[in-house]
């Protein structure tokens, strides 16, 4: 059963690397939204349980645990622009992505999503910086981590072992912050 803790105001800062992913993720799961809730469109486009075999339509095409996992580690909430850094870092953390896929998934997310879920400008342009900051990163792609060996694991410890480079992130929080300071999301980012 959920929490009454909305969706709207989980975060766990990036700057909070002393709890174990497992007590984050047990913090999320009880606000966030189960497998089932998630519209069929977004599930087509972003599960991998959808891919042809021996196709791939996106790359870092993930499952909601492992999506909410990446989240937690990214120091990321669940409010839209949240969703769109996870999904573009994600993205780009393969090191894949070719500029038609990533136009391509932009106009599905700004144009076909169930209209709760839909991107809008901003939501593009964060996408688009995600990916570009995934393939600099250094980290391993995140589509491929199995994040349950890290589960008893304090984040700053996960983080290093997987390559997540903290100041890298913190860096264009600043940047995204100050470029959106109206956004919830974006003016939490660097919390204590």
């Amino acid at each position: 059963m959920k929490d009454t803790v909305s969706y709207k105001y989980w975060h766990h800062p990036l700057n909070r690397d002393l709890l174990t992913l497992r007590q984050v993720y047990d913090s999320m799961s009880r606000a966030g939204a189960g497998q089932n809730e998630i519209p069929l469109m977004i599930q087509l486009v972003e599960n991998p349980r959808y891919k042809f075999p021996g196709f791939t339509l996106f790359h870092g095409a993930v499952d909601l645990e492992q999506h909410d996992y990446i989240h937690i580690i990214l120091g990321r909430g669940m409010l839209e622009l949240d969703e769109a850094f996870t999904i573009g870092f994600t993205m780009g953390s393969t090191k894949k992505v070719t500029d038609t896929e990533e136009q391509l998934f932009a106009l599905i997310a700004q144009y076909l999503y169930p209209t709760v879920y839909q991107f809008g400008e901003r939501e593009i342009e964060v996408f688009r910086d995600a990916v570009r900051l995934g393939y600099v990163s250094d980290c391993q792609p995140l589509d491929e981590i199995d994040f349950r060996q890290y589960l008893d694991m304090p984040l700053r410890v996960v983080r290093e072992r997987i390559g997540v480079e903290a100041n890298l992130l913190r860096a264009y929080y600043e940047i995204e912050k100050n470029r959106y300071p109206d956004a919830p999301a974006s003016r939490r980012l660097l919390d204590a």
